[in-house]
């Protein structure tokens, strides 16, 4: 199958692959260097907090969760405020480019701050640059395809942010443990040089969108979206870009529920952290080996089906990794699962795409970044509170979530701009 390439959407791809792998070196290592000598923690770890009929104890573990959460949740409730804005003056690259300074300054900050509220401070530093910087990638990756190749270049786009997402994790666990390290006549702890990668990592992207990267036209936007997300359409139902964005964050949350679970399905399938490793791979291999050929055959015979067909398979794939008492058959459960996403992710920021008014592109597609970001956000907080029901439960829970999206996508898209030209 030939695949053809714009300059700027591989431009856009690769440092979205490097951001991804400096912030997912972040996600591995702030919880190791929150609990260790070189942070002070509050003195309210121990203590017990009261917030209506609710008593829970200030735990190290509960204080790395405020940290880990703050850049999803402000990440993602920002997007579509600077998505808009971007819309409004057409400067995409600059909206980028401040993005991706800021995740580099909080970086910097780990490296001198050591107290917890200011680390929390660096962390919603860089959930903000993440905000500037991943609805407006996106609106450039649409504004810069033409529709018989949208599919196939948000395919492109996502598989390089999880090959960037895949791989940071990997090498952060070697780097923290083979510090310190010996610089000139300094030494270099394991910790600083984790963030120096992800400084190095974000400026890197930087350069990249500075030299590679030009703004397109400037269109004259229209004026009935503002910062507003439209739930109903105009002629009555569900609006069809509210329903791809409940999809994505539904989607998101099946994925994100498995990681916190690590100690849970190791014990249950009786097997060690290698296989659990190989397991949450597999869902990123799939969808690393089938973004681009199913974005570009949602191209050929529309985004619809791959979105229903997608959301079918992704309930009965995540309900089954509840009940799974076998290693190798839960990484099949876990690729089937990253096959489902795949069919969903590309397709779904396609449509967005071929869906979005004239100028609207920032505003459109950050409803579904905004989604993808809470659905991990969420994902990962309910399945630590719904575990102790019952090991099912999670995966339960995720899987009626998916049958929301998947009757609000059956109900809400019955055309497809697309499919009537899928031949071309």
């Amino acid at each position: 199958m030939r695949v053809d390439l714009d300059g700027q959407i591989l431009a856009l791809a690769t440092a979205r692959m490097v951001a991804a792998l400096a912030n997912s070196f972040l996600i591995v290592v702030l919880p190791l260097y929150l609990g260790s000598v070189y942070v002070q923690l509050p003195d309210v770890v121990g203590t017990t907090l009261q917030v209506g009929p609710i008593v829970f104890e200030v735990t190290t573990a509960l204080l790395i969760g405020v940290v880990l959460s703050v850049f999803g949740f402000l990440n993602s409730f920002t997007q579509p405020v600077t998505g808009t804005v971007s819309d409004r003056t057409g400067r995409r690259k600059v909206f980028l480019l401040v993005g991706l300074a800021l995740v580099a300054v909080g970086s910097a900050g780990y490296l001198v701050l050591r107290e917890y509220w200011a680390i929390v401070f660096m962390r919603a530093l860089q959930g903000l640059g993440a905000a500037f910087s991943i609805p407006v990638a996106v609106a450039l990756v649409n504004e810069l395809s033409a529709p018989e190749v949208r599919g196939q270049n948000f395919g492109l786009f996502n598989t390089f942010r999880l090959v960037g997402f895949g791989i940071g994790p990997l090498l952060a666990g070697a780097v923290v443990v083979g510090g310190p390290y010996s610089i000139g006549p300094g030494r270099l702890t394991g910790f600083d040089a984790a963030f120096s990668v992800a400084i190095a990592g974000a400026a890197m992207s930087f350069v990249l969108v500075w030299i590679l990267i030009s703004d397109p036209p400037t269109p004259t936007a229209s004026v009935d979206r503002g910062l507003s997300i439209r739930v109903r359409d105009p002629d009555g139902g569900i609006d069809p870009v509210f329903a791809l964005g409940i999809a994505t964050l539904m989607m998101a949350l099946s994925l994100a529920i498995y990681a916190p679970l690590a100690n849970e399905v190791n014990a249950r399938l009786a097997q060690g952290t290698g296989y659990f490793s190989v397991q949450f791979g597999a869902t990123v291999l799939a969808n690393v080996l089938l973004q681009v050929p199913i974005g570009r055959w949602s191209d050929r015979v529309g985004r619809r089906p791959f979105l229903v067909w997608g959301l079918v398979l992704l309930v009965p794939a995540t309900i089954v990794q509840g009940y799974i008492l076998s290693s190798a058959w839960m990484t099949v459960a876990r690729f089937i699962q990253g096959i489902a996403v795949a069919a969903v992710f590309a397709p779904a920021l396609a449509l967005a795409g071929d869906l979005a008014g004239e100028g609207e592109s920032g505003s459109t597609l950050s409803v579904l970044t905004m989604g993808f970001g809470l659905g991990i956000a969420f994902g990962t907080l309910l399945s630590g509170i719904l575990v102790g029901f019952g090991f099912a439960v999670p995966f339960v829970i995720a899987a009626g979530f998916g049958v929301v999206a998947l009757v609000l996508v059956v109900q809400s898209i019955d055309e497809d701009p697309v499919g009537t030209a899928a031949g071309a």
